[in-house]
Order: structure tokens, then C-alpha cells, then sequence
């Protein structure tokens, strides 16, 4: 994490004042049920919510403790007891230390992925604002980065709206996934803590119980909600990857809004970078790089090793706030994307209507050509307009062989851009459910 793409509502989950609290919350909630059940007194589980529940937590001292004995957890306690005074000798008692440090994780993670779920709500706000927008605004549709057939805008920003939809979907489903709490002692028995007690902390934390958690809660849950951050980064790659072609100075059909006073480049006054989306692709490395190490820390030794714990000590805070800065920017870019529809229109009409060929081949198909032979009537006029700029229209209506199966107001209807628009209804149905 560093602050230029960091916002402040995502560092404060993973600040150590945050951590700290929670870290309490699970000490303190654990003490209230085994006050409960009897194995502690009531009023030492008061005495550690009134001092603790408002305490101040002194980050430089918890730091110095551990300096010395190597250990953060005990650390923390130890600082808690001087808080808490004697009562806190009911703290931690049955936990080990994954117990919450997992716990707290869990935490950390799922409260993430509420900031993320908002951030994705902006991006689909955003997306579904554009599309209907420029819902038949008409472009050119490109296989290979070469001119194929005509589409829309805001078929595109459909696109667009369907991938995000389905990143929202498995977000949610990866919070459920990873929301789980284990507060079952060493190697996981509950030999010294009884499972009412987890269940109990569970509940207070907004978590499930993990059904069984050896001494860590298992590393599958990560490894799946951070692959589900990396494919939402990928889509926000795919998004920003399409503004930059399309902000290109021979194609410029789209760029990004270009504020009074900004500037380009250093040496060029000219220029108007897609600072933005180049920005955005390089955050979604990142964000894809955190996958792999989390897929490595599902093979721990036996019930338990700490080998994925410097891991997630730097994944965890750097993946969730970097998307969440990268959602952002993404839904920002969105609303203010400059849009150029009569470039789109220029750039179409380049090539004396190539973009039509399917149709004309189609059309001689149904008049009972046969395919083969259709393909290279109407491949043998587009390559005089490929090759030398002729009118593709008009070499059609030139060449006897067409002419044979095709009359001239056929052909001109062959080269009816509202044609490719008669199912943009049927497909934003499909994805707005309108």
C-alpha cells in the first residue's frame, strides 16, 4: 500500500488501531460467554469490556513489548493486562494466538469487501448511465483491432455492465466464503475452550463458525477471495485497455475527460495522455500478482505453520485497498468519458463500406449461390476497395456476376447500418432486465 493509491476508508481497516480493536473485540466477547456458561465470574468479563472497550491502545508500547518477547499476540495482551489490571488473567484463556489473528483477518477481509461491493455499485451506475446513453449510438466493431461489422456504444458499456455485474456476484460470494471465524485452541480440538464460546464470538463479529480449523482457519477461503479480486482486476484491465485504443489520435472515438489546467506531456504541449486507464492497467497487475501467493498459503504444514502469515500481512491490506482505489478511478473515468460520435462515424465509413460484406454475402446466399462461390464475389469487389480505395457499394453493382442474383436497391439495402441495431433491445434486456 502506499497513499498515492490508497483512500483513507480503505486504510483504515488494516491501521493498527483497527486491528487492535478488533483483536480486543475477539478477547473480550470470548470472556462475556464463559461468563455464561460458568467458567468464569461475570463481573471479571464486565471489568475487561468497561477498561478495555474505550481504551486507547498504545501502538509504540504494544511495539516495545515485542521487541522483546518476539511475539505480537502476547504482545497485545500484555499491554491489555496493564489496561485491565488483574482480571485480565481471563483473557485468551483456551485461545491460541491464530485464533485471533485469523478471526481478526476474517474480519478485515469481509469488511473490504463491503468497501468493494460499494465500489463495484459505482462502476454499474456508472457503466449503465453510458449505455443507455449511447445505446444506438453506432460504431465499428473490431476483430483483431481490423474493422468487422457495426455495433454500439453502448453495447460496449453493456458488455462492460454484464462483466462487472458478474464480478459483483462472485465478490459476494467470495465475503460469504471467507467470512468464518475459528476460536478452537491448539490444533483446532476445542480441547480447552468450548465451541459454544466460538460460536457466541462468531456471531458478534457478523462471522459463521469454520466447521473445522485445525489451529488456522483453512487457506482455500483466501485463496479463492483473492482470485476473486484479481478477476475483477482483469475486467477492470479489459475496460481501461478499450479506452486506450479508442482514445488513439487515428481513432479517437472515445478519451478520457481532460481537466482545465492538466497537462499532458512534459515536453509536448499536445498531449492528452489516457493517463488514467494506463494507470488502471498497471494496478491491475498488481492486484493479480497478490493470487498467486494466496494459492501458495493453502499448503501449510500438518495443522499448522506460519509461513502464510508475512504473506497476508502484505496481501491483505495491498490487494483490497489497491482495487478499491482502482474501482474508483474506474467509475470516475466512466461518467466523464468523452465520447465522439461523429469520429465513430468517420472511422465506420473509412473503408467505402467494407463493413457490410456479411450481408451482401448473405444476401446472394439466400438468392441460391452457394457459399463458397458468394464468399469470393464479394471478397473479389472488397479487395479492390482494400487494396485501391474503390467504392465497395459501387463494385458490387458493377460486377456482372452480382448482378446476375442481386439488383441494385438489394444491394444498397445490404449496406443498412439500422440492420445491426434491430437486436440492441433484445440484448439490453438481457442485461439491464429492460
Amino acid at each position: 500500500m502506499i497513499p498515492r493509491y490508497s483512500r483513507p476508508e480503505a486504510v483504515q481497516i488494516w491501521s493498527s488501531e483497527s486491528r487492535f480493536k478488533i483483536w480486543f473485540e475477539i478477547e473480550a466477547h470470548a470472556p462475556d460467554n464463559m461468563a455464561e456458561l460458568g467458567v468464569i465470574p461475570k463481573e471479571a468479563a464486565k471489568t475487561i469490556w468497561a477498561k478495555g472497550k474505550d481504551a486507547k491502545f498504545d501502538i509504540a508500547r504494544i511495539d516495545a513489548i515485542e521487541r522483546e518477547v518476539k511475539h505480537d499476540v502476547i504482545a497485545f495482551l500484555t499491554h491489555l493486562a496493564e489496561i485491565v489490571g488483574p482480571e485480565a488473567r481471563f483473557v485468551h484463556l483456551g485461545l491460541t494466538s491464530s485464533d485471533v489473528l485469523d478471526t481478526c483477518l476474517n474480519v478485515q477481509l469481509s469488511r473490504s469487501a463491503d468497501l468493494l461491493l460499494a465500489d463495484l455499485d459505482k462502476v454499474l451506475a456508472a457503466l449503465k448511465k453510458r449505455a443507455f446513453e449511447h445505446k444506438n449510438t453506432v460504431t465499428i466493431g473490431r476483430s483483431h483491432g481490423i474493422h468487422a461489422e457495426p455495433t454500439t456504444f453502448g453495447l460496449k458499456m453493456a458488455e462492460a455492465y454484464a462483466e462487472f455485474s458478474r464480478g459483483k456476484e462472485r465478490l459476494l460470494r467470495a465475503k460469504e466464503e471467507i467470512s468464518t471465524a475459528a476460536l478452537s485452541g491448539a490444533v483446532g480440538t476445542f480441547a480447552n475452550i468450548s465451541p459454544q464460546v466460538e460460536a457466541y464470538v462468531a456471531e458478534k463479529m457478523g462471522l459463521k463458525v469454520e466447521p473445522v480449523s485445525t489451529q488456522v482457519i483453512p487457506r482455500d477461503r483466501h485463496a479463492m477471495f483473492f482470485a476473486t479480486l484479481a478477476v475483477v482486476a482483469s475486467s477492470i484491465e479489459r475496460l481501461a485497455v478499450e479506452v486506450r485504443h479508442l482514445q488513439r489520435t487515428e481513432v479517437k472515438e472515445a478519451e478520457e475527460y481532460f481537466s482545465p489546467g492538466q497537462k499532458g506531456s512534459s515536453a509536448m504541449p499536445h498531449k492528452r495522455n489516457p493517463v488514467l486507464s494506463e494507470n488502471l492497467t498497471g494496478l491491475a497487475r498488481m492486484v493479480r500478482a497478490y493470487a498467486m501467493p494466496a494459492m501458495e498459503n493453502v499448503a501449510l504444514w500438518h495443522e499448522r505453520d506460519i509461513s502464510h502469515s508475512s504473506v497476508e500481512r502484505m496481501i491483505g491490506p495491498d490487494a483490497t485497498i489497491t482495487l478499491d482505489f482502482a474501482l474508483n478511478r474506474l467509475a470516475g473515468l466512466i461518467e466523464q468519458l468523452v465520447v465522439y460520435p461523429e469520429n465513430m462515424k468517420r472511422n465506420l465509413e473509412l473503408f467505402g463500406g467494407l463493413v457490410h460484406s456479411e450481408r451482401v454475402l448473405l444476401a446472394l446466399a439466400r438468392k441460391g449461390m452457394a457459399r463458397e462461390d458468394a464468399y469470393r464475389l464479394v471478397q473479389r469487389n472488397a479487395m479492390k476497395t482494400w487494396d485501391a480505395g474503390a467504392d465497395f457499394q459501387q463494385s458490387l453493382k458493377a460486377d456482372a456476376d452480382v448482378a446476375k442474383l442481386l439488383t441494385g436497391a438489394e444491394i444498397d439495402a445490404c449496406f443498412d447500418l439500422g440492420h445491426h441495431l434491430s437486436n440492441v433491445d433484445t440484448i439490453f434486456a438481457r442485461v439491464f432486465g429492460k
